[in-house]
């Protein structure tokens, strides 16, 4: 039976806490001060200790230090007190969870659910890397360069954990597959996992699409319908493209986060939301706040732990890897047993990869069907010649000049060259084509 250490001096809630801790199957043991926490883990190690922010004779995170192995105990904060400062630094140390008084007992339930009889998570994080040193792999991710050791040594810290990231990257370098792992490497991976891609549902439909609707609730509601917050409950919910989400929406999305509840379009009801979040975007956060595009409060909320993930330029050591592997894929679903002849693959290194992964990918498919047996130099889209890279069209830029200035003068520049083409535009420029098709609206509306 697992083994919970509950640490509050308040003692009428350190006594109901202790029976909703018991009824779930936990034996317990009670402290009032850090001096008796230390008491009671000598006396017995818990699998999980509960415990308060503030106490009579310190931090509450000075316990941190005594919690011997972090493989074999979680710890939940439980405070009145919450910060997002605080939950960072909590993160920092180790913390797994963070809960603020009064406590929901819905989200605590949730919390000891997820609790693992010793070391599960980190047996499989050693084997990750066990794979990472044979096999260049990371779980869902590929790659050994040293960009990416940084990144996977961020994901074995903070998937364990239940707080919010915040992935930024350009667009193409990966980003759903790291929400993917960081959820295959959490407590909640046995539930579902959903992705969402903010920027490429209508405005009028994603409120629906997020908290879902009651039948009748608008024109062609004629059902009720549960949204993405309903069918993620107890897993992770990855919201893509955050930026492109309505401003308005996003004070809803942030009262999901600081009160777990929600309400379905045209519902009266409150609806308890247990759902891990994970945001991205390829914009700049700070920029997008600034643009008007992301409510700063939101984003403080959403980054408690920001990742950032590298273009495909700085981690030139992987092209290889990574196209191989590609190749590998299709060979395996066709059936077939096509290579890249001697010297190709030395001809992805001298491009920039301005579409990244996702472009390198594209490629090697293209080059695929043009080959027959051997992927000669010539089966290469012309955009990976070098010479082409270097030598092609381009369009100086004043020192000083605004990001979105710049920005939209290479996007015009670039549909320009496409003869007006946008599917072609999105691709030379690695985003989607969605995106393009926003910043055009942006450009056409600040021109009236």
């Amino acid at each position: 039976m697992p083994h919970a250490l509950l640490v509050d001096d308040d003692t009428n809630a350190l006594s109901g806490l202790a029976g909703l801790v018991s009824r779930e199957g936990f034996t317990t043991a009670t402290a009032a001060t850090l001096q008796e926490a230390r008491e009671r883990m000598l006396e017995q190690r818990p699998d999980v200790v509960l415990l308060d922010l503030i106490l009579p004779d310190g931090d509450g995170m000075d316990l941190f230090q005594d919690v011997e192995s972090r493989d074999a105990t979680e710890v939940v904060l439980i405070t009145g007190h919450a910060s997002v400062e605080t939950s960072v630094q909590a993160l920092r140390l180790g913390a797994t969870d963070y809960l603020v008084k009064p406590v929901n007992i819905k989200q605590l339930k949730a919390i000891l659910s997820r609790v693992s009889r010793p070391t599960d998570l980190k047996k499989e994080i050693g084997v990750l890397r066990d794979e990472l040193r044979s096999l260049g792999r990371f779980g869902r991710l590929l790659g050994t360069s040293d960009a990416m050791q940084k990144v996977y040594d961020q994901i074995e810290r903070v998937a364990p954990t239940a707080v919010a990231v915040f992935i930024t990257g350009e667009s193409g370098t990966g980003k759903e597959l790291v929400a993917q792992t960081l959820h295959d490497l959490s407590r909640r991976r046995k539930q579902p996992f959903i992705a969402v891609n903010c920027g490429a549902i209508s405005p009028q439909l994603i409120e629906s699409e997020l908290f879902g609707h009651e039948k009748g609730s608008f024109t062609g509601a004629l059902y009720e319908r549960k949204g993405h917050f309903e069918r993620a409950n107890g897993g992770t919910l990855f919201l893509d493209e955050i930026t492109e989400m309505p401003v308005e929406l996003q004070v809803k999305l942030l009262r999901v986060l600081e009160e777990g509840t929600f309400m379905r379009v045209g519902g009266g009801r409150e609806i308890e939301a247990d759902v891990r979040i994970i945001a991205a975007t390829n914009r700049a956060p700070d920029e997008a706040v600034a643009d008007g595009k992301l409510r700063e409060d939101l984003l403080y909320r959403l980054q408690v732990f920001p990742l950032h993930l590298p273009p495909l330029r700085e981690r030139a050591n992987d092209v290889g890897m990574l196209a191989r592997h590609f190749l590998e894929e299709l060979n395996q679903a066709e059936h077939s047993a096509k290579a890249f002849a001697p010297g190709v693959l030395e001809l992805f290194g001298g491009y920039h990869w301005p579409g990244n992964v996702r472009e390198l990918k594209n490629i090697v498919q293209r080059a695929y069907i043009m080959a027959d047996d051997v992927i000669q130099a010539n089966c290469l889209p012309l955009e990976t010649d070098k010479a082409k890279a270097v030598s092609g069209p381009f369009f100086q830029v004043r020192v000083g000049s605004t990001i979105n200035e710049v920005e939209r003068r290479l996007i015009m520049a670039t549909l320009q060259q496409c003869g007006g083409n946008r599917e072609k535009a999105a691709e030379m420029l690695g985003i989607s084509l969605k995106t393009l098709y926003n910043r055009l609206r942006e450009y056409e509306s600040q021109s009236v």
